[in-house]
């Protein structure tokens, strides 16, 4: 008889749980204690993308908005935010979309880049940046208005946290996304 009711029990407590769980909707992009804060002047790093280019991330002198999403070959929620990003860049015209991972070897991000059809993105391998933002958890993801300040920024692990960066029309300039 106990073990029935125990069973029971254990049954309850996880029907509960699965309700609670469908109740909290996603809170957008998490904050995590970081080395830069919204609306901090974002630190201007030199960096190369995998095809040797050189790009200045952050700083004041932006010709257009920044999207720094750091990213992993092996984090499969990372995988899910691909086609998300591919369809705001085709809409965010203003802002330059950047993928950021802090290690590995190259042949392997660049199999990660021909395996999602990343070619037309900058990629960069730098463990200075992941540093300098205070990255401690992937997918990770901020947005430099093109003032050089950080106009949003946080975890994103749905597309809906990622879509969500956009939402506020003087981020970048343009027409929100709504």
């Amino acid at each position: 008889m106990v073990v029935i009711a125990l069973g029971i029990t254990a049954f309850a407590l996880t029907r509960q749980i699965g309700v609670i769980y469908e109740r909290v909707a996603p809170a957008g992009a998490l904050t995590l204690s970081q080395a830069i804060k919204l609306n901090d002047v974002a630190p201007e790093i030199a960096a190369l993308t995998l095809g040797g280019e050189k790009l200045i991330l952050g700083g004041t002198n932006l010709a257009r908005a920044q999207l720094l999403l750091f990213v992993a070959p092996d984090c499969p929620i990372c995988k899910t935010l691909i086609p998300t990003m591919k369809s705001l860049a085709l809409k965010t015209s203003k802002t330059n979309f950047i993928l950021v991972s802090d290690g590995g070897e190259p042949g392997e991000h660049e199999g990660y880049i021909k395996q999602h059809d990343l070619s037309t993105f900058a990629y960069v391998l730098s463990e200075v940046l992941s540093m300098s933002y205070g990255i401690a958890k992937l997918p990770y993801a901020v947005l430099i208005r093109a003032n050089g300040t950080v106009g949003s920024l946080g975890v994103v692990d749905s597309p809906e946290h990622l879509e969500r960066l956009f939402k506020t029309p003087t981020l970048l300039g343009e027409e929100s996304t709504n």
